[in-house]
């Protein structure tokens, strides 16, 4: 019964659909009572097919008059039309963005791992600029960076840990140096910041392949190849008069621009020059404490660290003008000059030279340049008086103070018999102090060095004396920096930390 209904109903839709005179034809066909032609459709056939094509069309035309008699209902089925047209464009739209910005951002991250574009506020500005002045680079022998990759690969570090390094952050909970403060000579505390480990490695690749192939002036003897304290006081050695300056933060006068210009003019683009200039400077920074955690405020411009092994190279480059001029006053007045970091050495024994219009000239020169003389350090020492440069006498001939050797000759005699915490020489740990003491007499006396220097192993080798435990652990706790140069001639100053030259 079921079956014959659906029949029925398929017949009635059949109809519907065409005419009923088509589907009793195409019934009589499937049934048999009607023959097939096989020179084609027969004309009552014919006839048929094109009466239900005209009926559909006729029905059509019926529905759309029927429409447009019914104005409110054609516009709401335009308006029906137009939200759906709508609706659909937003969908392709929406998805058209959704893909934009995947691909945005699968670009953006694709060229995060494969550039440098940014690196905190203030000093990105340049970043997009990565020409190269190769003239300048040959002329110096320096290495060409065409970009950050090949910088990242010539260190041999991975980019993302060179961006690490060289970010300039406002606030962050890390910083890249160790500080401490260690005592000056003349009384207080002097700031170290001590890179740490990773940027260190970075800054010794720097100025072995950068800056080392720099020449700096004649006349500086501080951290510069076959030069030291003794080649800084020779020349000033039976002089008349001895005049000493000391520059006022000397490191910290020189500015994250001055060094980013400086590598600029070397050649270096301007891109690959401020990732440079980040690495060797620093910003001055507050640590405070937040719910329990530390960060590191910027408070300050960037300047160079002290304690950074890139900061004395840079500063004997950068100065070479203020040498240069500080050369022209010395021949102008008849005196010998040198430069040992900070510290500035004129003497003479030309009468006619007067020793305070000197020390204004000089004052004048320093501050041209942008540096200050501090106001505690300058000394005009004649010849009846003890004249000292970079700690060496140089009265007669380079020599140590007497008054000074007997000191320590007297410490190494008390030792013998007195508890080492009971004695007290230079700062810090007493066997690394007066070893390093026992070395510098022996840079200027030889003889009596190695006298000296034998007497401390004896008290070593009796537990007299004992190095901290930082220098007598295992080498694996040894942070040493990347070999420098495999001459032994070719030994220098910059060998040990920058702030223990004596």
């Amino acid at each position: 019964m079921a079956d014959n209904r659906n029949i029925r109903q398929e017949l009635y839709d059949r109809i519907r659909e065409s005419s009923k005179d088509e589907v009793v034809l195409e019934e009589m066909k499937r049934m048999g009572f009607w023959a097939k032609d096989e020179n084609g459709p027969t004309i009552p056939e014919l006839l048929i097919k094109k009466e239900v094509e005209l009926n559909r069309e006729l029905n059509k035309l019926y529905e759309e008059k029927r429409k447009y008699q019914n104005r409110e209902a054609v516009l709401k089925e335009m308006r029906l039309k137009r939200m759906a047209e709508s609706r659909l464009k937003r969908e392709e739209n929406k998805k058209k963005k959704e893909l934009a910005h995947l691909e945005r951002a699968e670009a953006w991250k694709k060229k995060k791992d494969t550039a440098i574009i940014y690196l905190g506020e203030g000093v990105s500005v340049g970043l997009n600029n990565t020409d190269n002045n190769l003239a300048a680079l040959q002329k110096h022998n320096l290495p060409v960076f065409n970009n950050e990759n090949e910088l990242a690969n010539a260190i041999g570090i991975p980019l993302k840990e060179l961006r690490f390094l060289s970010f300039n952050r406002k606030v962050s909970t890390v910083s890249h140096y160790r500080k401490f403060y260690i005592p000056k000579k003349s009384g207080g505390k002097r700031l170290i910041s001590a890179p740490m480990p990773r940027l260190k490695q970075v800054q010794y690749w720097l100025l072995e392949n950068i800056f080392n192939k720099i020449a700096v002036h004649p006349a500086v003897h501080g951290f510069a190849l076959h030069r030291s304290i003794i080649s800084n006081a020779q020349p000033h050695v039976g002089k008349s008069v001895v005049v000493n300056i000391d520059v006022k933060d000397f490191f910290p006068s020189i500015h994250y621009k001055r060094v980013k210009g400086l590598l600029q003019q070397l050649g270096f683009a301007e891109k690959i020059a401020v990732i440079m200039a980040l690495l060797c400077t620093e910003a001055v920074t507050e640590e405070v404490e937040i719910d329990g955690r530390n960060y590191f405020v910027q408070k300050g411009n960037r300047v160079l660290p002290q304690g950074a092994p890139t900061s004395p190279a840079i500063t004997n480059i950068l100065c070479y003008k203020l040498d240069k001029r500080l050369q022209g006053l010395a021949t102008q007045t008849q005196c010998s000059f040198t430069r040992y970091a900070d510290d500035i050495t004129f003497s003479f024994n030309n009468e006619t030279t007067n020793a305070q219009q000197l020390v204004w000239r000089i004052k004048k020169v320093l501050a041209d340049e942008g540096f200050t003389v501090h106001p505690d350090k300058v000394r005009i020492m004649r010849k009846g008086a003890c004249q000292e440069v970079t700690g060496v006498v140089v009265n007669e001939k380079l020599g140590i103070s007497r008054k000074k050797l007997r000191q320590f000759r007297a410490v190494l005699h008390q030792l013998k018999t007195k508890d080492a915490a009971e004695l007290k020489w230079g700062h810090g740990n007493l066997a690394s102090a007066v070893t390093g003491y026992a070395n510098f007499v022996k840079m200027i006396k030889p003889v009596q060095g190695a006298a000296l220097q034998n007497t401390i192993v004896t008290l070593l080798q009796t537990n007299r004396l004992q190095y901290p435990l930082a220098v007598t652990s295992s080498k694996k706790n040894i942070q040493t920096p990347p070999a420098q140069n495999n001459d032994p001639s070719a030994k220098k100053d910059d060998d040990k930390p920058w702030w223990n030259v004596v």
